[in-house]
């Protein structure tokens, strides 16, 4: 994966190093988006998910004049209607004491230029509903909310249940 450098920023892929890092970076992103009492994510949890045997998912870092100012974290998607894989993209954040300067832009265009590099058939995200200024950043740049489709999660222990009502034994 490449990287990309201006005169101020520059956005590079993360490695293990950079692990308390992005933990902090996610920890920012809960409180801004009042869910930080759902992290439960820890540097050696991320260590075997982001940079283990079977890497999950992958994150690069924005830094702006040297310091360290936001992340994205993306993985792959598949459509089968296009026969393509997709970026799936998790996470996208600029500190707010640097919004405003371009870095969510870059960060995403750098998204957006792996997606297409690995011939990606789309991107997509969540955004929360209250949050006006992402939902107009990214209707900005051509985005379109997918109002006919209801996001479904099961979690740790409706997951669990499920789980265990399959006759797979690994």
């Amino acid at each position: 994966m490449s990287t990309l450098s201006s005169n101020r920023l520059s956005i590079v892929p993360a490695t293990r190093n950079d692990l308390s890092l992005i933990l902090a970076l996610i920890k920012e992103l809960a409180e801004y988006e009042r869910l930080a009492h759902e992290v439960i994510a820890t540097e050696e949890v991320l260590s075997e998910t982001l940079f283990g045997e079977q890497p999950y998912a992958e994150v690069v870092l924005a830094y702006y004049d040297d310091e360290p100012v936001g992340y994205a974290l993306y993985f792959h998607s598949f459509s089968t209607f296009l026969g393509r894989p997709g970026l799936y993209l998790e996470d996208l954040f600029v500190r707010p004491a640097v919004r405003g300067k371009g870095i969510g832009k870059a960060l995403l265009a750098f998204v957006a230029h792996v997606a297409s590099e690995r011939k990606c058939g789309r991107l997509e995200w969540s955004v929360l509903n209250w949050n006006e200024p992402a939902i107009g950043f990214y209707k900005s740049l051509g985005a379109k909310p997918m109002d006919t489709w209801t996001v479904y999660r099961l979690t740790v222990e409706p997951l669990a249940r499920l789980a265990s009502q399959s006759n797979h034994r690994s």
